[in-house]
């Protein structure tokens, strides 16, 4: 075969580190910005990013070149550090070790966009880490929950 014909997108969540500094509302849509420079910079493509205050939501294609564990490093290591440079306000900011990365099938797209993009709504109703728990358990993920949370 000539050509590696593929598309995996990806639905990836991370949150900031446990009683650190958390993202100002104000400036979520400049980082949530950012990051997608971040991944059209390294050929992947972002679809959608959200979230809130403690966490991000990434839909994106996954560069077909790229491993998933480095995709997601690549983000968070550039992203932690142009935060910190937006004011002295994010001079100790970091993101929390670990990720959720779950496949989404194209039936299942716009779904997971207005998902994304309801994350305001969606956490007045709903901390990070009942999501994230129903995320995992949607998935069928077996985890243990003393390693799969960094308590808040």
């Amino acid at each position: 075969m000539a050509n590696a014909l593929v598309k995996i997108d990806i639905h990836l969540v991370f949150h900031v580190k446990s009683r650190g500094i958390l993202m100002r509302k104000e400036d979520l849509p400049r980082i949530f910005e950012y990051i997608g420079g971040i991944i059209k910079n390294i050929n992947g493509v972002p679809i959608t990013i959200g979230g809130v205050e403690n966490h991000v939501h990434v839909l994106a294609t996954l560069p077909k070149t790229m491993a998933l564990t480095d995709f997601v490093r690549t983000i968070k290591a550039n992203s932690s550090k142009w935060i910190k440079q937006i004011d002295d306000y994010y001079a100790q900011f970091c993101w929390q070790d670990g990720y959720g990365a779950f496949s989404v099938s194209p039936s299942l797209l716009d779904t997971a966009i207005k998902y994304i993009c309801n994350q305001e709504e969606h956490h007045k109703k709903q901390t990070f880490y009942e999501e994230y728990k129903s995320i995992l358990d949607t998935h069928g993920i077996q985890y243990d929950e003393k390693y799969a949370f960094e308590k808040e």
